[in-house]
C-alpha cells in the first residue's frame, strides 16, 4: 500500500471538519505512536495521567494568554460540539419563569431558537430572514429585553457567510456567543462576554470537543435543577472539564493549534490580519467579475471564514464544482440547505489556496462566458 505525502494534499476548502495546520499535522503523525517520554500513543494513555494533565494544561494556559482570559473565567472542554450547546444553555439559564433573548441572523441560529424555546420563553430581538440572512444586526438594532437571563447571538453563520465584526454591547444582559466558526480567527474583548462556546472542528482542532469559556459569576444564575450531570456547567467547571473521560486526542491537537497560534503565526492580531488578506482577495475578485460571481452577504457582514456566492443557474454551478475538484479545489459546494457555493478560509487554510482558486475562476470565466 502507498504511503500518501504532502503533495497529494488538495486545497480543502471544507466548512468542517476543516484544514488543520500542516505543522501540526505532521507533529501528530510523528508522535501518534508514542508521545516522546510517555512510552505509549496519546490514544492509550490515561486522562488522569500527568502527561495528558500537563497537556490539557497547556492547551488552556495558551487559549488564556491569546484570548487574555482573566481569571474571572473557566475553560471548559466539553463533548457533544456546539449542538449540545444549543441545550446546555437554555437548561443551564432558563425556564418558564424567564427569558432570553435570541438573535435570529441563520440557520444556526434558528436551530438554537428552537432548543432554548423548549426550556422557556425566548424573545427573537432582531430577524434577518427578510433580507435572506444577508448581514448581520448593527449595534443600533439590537435592543435587549429588560430582565432577560441573556442574549444569545452566534458571531459567524457558516452556510449564509455572514460575520459579526464587532461585538455588541448588551448592557446588563449577559451575553452568549455561538463562536463555533470563527472562534480565535480574532482578537476579543472577553469582558464582552459572558459566556462563548465553539466547536473545535473549524480553526482549533478535530471534531469531538467544544470549548466553553464561562464567567464564573454567571454560574451563580444558574436556574434550579436537578441538572443533568453531564449538561450542569457548575459540574463540568468544579470537575476541569475531567468529571468523565474527556476527547483525549482531540484536546491534545487543539494543543498543538493553540502552540501553533503563539509561536508560528504570533498571536491573534496575525491571524486576523492573514485572514483578512485571504478573504479580501476572494471577495474583490469576485467583486469585479461583473456580476459572475455573486456574493451572498452584504458588505460590512461577509464573512471572513465562509465565503458564500451563487452563479447565474445551477447546472454552471455543479459544473463548476466539478471543475474545481479535477483541480485539486475541494469542498466547494454550498449547504444543501441553500445550494450554491462556498469557500471555507478558516485559520489553517493557506493564502495559496486563495490565489489557486481565484485563478481557477478567472480560467472558468474564459471559457464559460
Amino acid at each position: 500500500m502507498s504511503t500518501a505525502t504532502v503533495s497529494d494534499r488538495v486545497f480543502n476548502f471544507s466548512a468542517g471538519p476543516a484544514t488543520l495546520p500542516l505543522k501540526v499535522l505532521q507533529e501528530a503523525q510523528e508522535n501518534l505512536l508514542c508521545l516522546p517520554g510517555v512510552g505509549a500513543s496519546i490514544l492509550e494513555i490515561s486522562h488522569r495521567s500527568p502527561p495528558f494533565e500537563a497537556i490539557i494544561g497547556s492547551a488552556e494556559a495558551d487559549m488564556r494568554k491569546l484570548l487574555n482570559i482573566s481569571d474571572d473565567y473557566a475553560v471548559l472542554f466539553l463533548q457533544g460540539g456546539a449542538t449540545t450547546q444549543f441545550s446546555m444553555v437554555p437548561l443551564n439559564f432558563l425556564n418558564k419563569e424567564k427569558s432570553a433573548d435570541y438573535i435570529l441572523q441563520g440557520a444556526w441560529s434558528k436551530k438554537a431558537i428552537g432548543e432554548a424555546k423548549k426550556c422557556g420563553n425566548v424573545n427573537v430581538v432582531w430577524d434577518g430572514s427578510s433580507e435572506k440572512f444577508s448581514r448581520v444586526p448593527t449595534q443600533e438594532e439590537i435592543k435587549p429585553t429588560s430582565g432577560a437571563a441573556y442574549l444569545h447571538m452566534t458571531s459567524n453563520e457558516t452556510i449564509e457567510g455572514i460575520e459579526f465584526h464587532y461585538d455588541p454591547n448588551t448592557g446588563n444582559v449577559p451575553l452568549v456567543c455561538d463562536a463555533s466558526s470563527d472562534f480565535m480567527h480574532r482578537p476579543l474583548d472577553m469582558k464582552n462576554f459572558s459566556l462563548i462556546y465553539a466547536g473545535a472542528q473549524k480553526n482549533v482542532g478535530p471534531a469531538g470537543s467544544c470549548v466553553v469559556i464561562i464567567r464564573k459569576d454567571l454560574l451563580e444564575q444558574q436556574v434550579a435543577g436537578p441538572h443533568h450531570t453531564m449538561l450542569d456547567y457548575k459540574k463540568m467547571v468544579a470537575g476541569g472539564s475531567m468529571h468523565n473521560t474527556p476527547p483525549v486526542f482531540t484536546i491534545y491537537i487543539l494543543s498543538l493549534v493553540m502552540k501553533w497560534l503563539v509561536n508560528d503565526i504570533g498571536g491573534l492580531d496575525k491571524m486576523h490580519e492573514l485572514n483578512q488578506k485571504k478573504a479580501n482577495l476572494l471577495y474583490d475578485y469576485m467583486d469585479a467579475s461583473g456580476g459572475y460571481y455573486k456574493p451572498h452577504a452584504q458588505k460590512g457582514s461577509r464573512s471572513l471564514m465562509n465565503v458564500t456566492w451563487r452563479m447565474r443557474d445551477e447546472d454552471l454551478e455543479k459544473k463548476f464544482i466539478k471543475e474545481a475538484k479535477a483541480a485539486r479545489l475541494d469542498g466547494l459546494k454550498g449547504h444543501r440547505d441553500v445550494g450554491g457555493l462556498r469557500a471555507s478560509l478558516y485559520n489553517a487554510f493557506p493564502y495559496e489556496g486563495v490565489e489557486a482558486l481565484v485563478g481557477f475562476m478567472k480560467e472558468f470565466v474564459k471559457n464559460n462566458g
